[in-house]
């Protein structure tokens, strides 16, 4: 999906790294994307910040008591997201050209 992670030898969660689809590298514009995972993508994934790191833009995934089914749902509203999210961006700079 070309999103980068934190790499791990075991877990129940994984860090990713959507800085790319932030608008700006702010809390706020965090916010505004993890509001817009939760609403749009229908996934409750964790920020950062909710773990004391203010680098604006990692979130967690937690796929801890999911069977594999489940996590191939999430991994794929994911990359959903990610890919309309990325075609909205370059459409929107496009369009202000």
């Amino acid at each position: 999906m070309r999103i980068d992670c934190l790499n791990s030898n075991a877990g129940l969660f994984c860090w990713m790294d959507l800085c790319p689809l932030l608008k700006e590298p702010t809390i706020e514009a965090k916010i505004a994307l993890w509001r817009m995972i939760i609403n749009d993508v229908k996934l409750n994934v964790s920020p950062r910040s909710s773990f004391h790191c203010m680098e604006a833009g990692w979130f967690r995934v937690c796929f801890a008591n999911m069977d594999d089914d489940t996590v191939e749902i999430e991994l794929q509203r994911i990359q959903n997201f990610v890919t309309k999210k990325k075609e909205g961006d370059v459409a929107a700079v496009k369009k202000k050209k």
